[in-house]
Parts: structure tokens; sequence; C-alpha cells
């Protein structure tokens, strides 16, 4: 990973937080796999907040056509 070692401790440490992974203990290793219930979670909160945004701009993209751009010299 193009990460150091403590900033990947310290993200999997704010994610088991979070409820977001869940940990297993394999002698001095760890590890993560998602938590089902914290995804499920994070998808409510997102369509709470988001609504149907996404369903309409889909559809607003796929029925705009395309300008073209101008190019400069």
């Amino acid at each position: 990973m193009p990460i150091s070692r403590p900033a990947v401790s310290r993200h999997l440490r704010l994610l088991k937080e979070a409820g977001l992974v869940e940990e297993d203990a394999y002698g001095t290793r760890r590890v993560y796999r998602l938590h089902d219930d914290g995804l499920d979670a994070v998808q409510r909160y997102l369509l709470n907040v988001w609504g149907d945004a996404s369903s309409r701009f889909r559809i607003a993209a796929e029925n705009t056509t395309a300008r073209k751009c101008r190019r400069r010299p």
C-alpha cells in the first residue's frame, strides 16, 4: 500500500469504532472484514441525505446532449 502501516492501523481503528469493520485476532495478526450492519447503516444514511438525487442526476445526464468544446488557438 502507498501509505504507512501506522496510517493503515489508524484508519482500520476508526472504521472499527464506526462499526464498519470487525476484527479477528490470530496470534499477533489482526484480520479485518466488512461488517454488514455497518454498511447497511451507511447506505441508509446516504439514502436519507441524498434521497433520489443520484437517480435524478443519472436521468438528467442521460437526457442531456453533449456540447462541443471550442478549442482556443
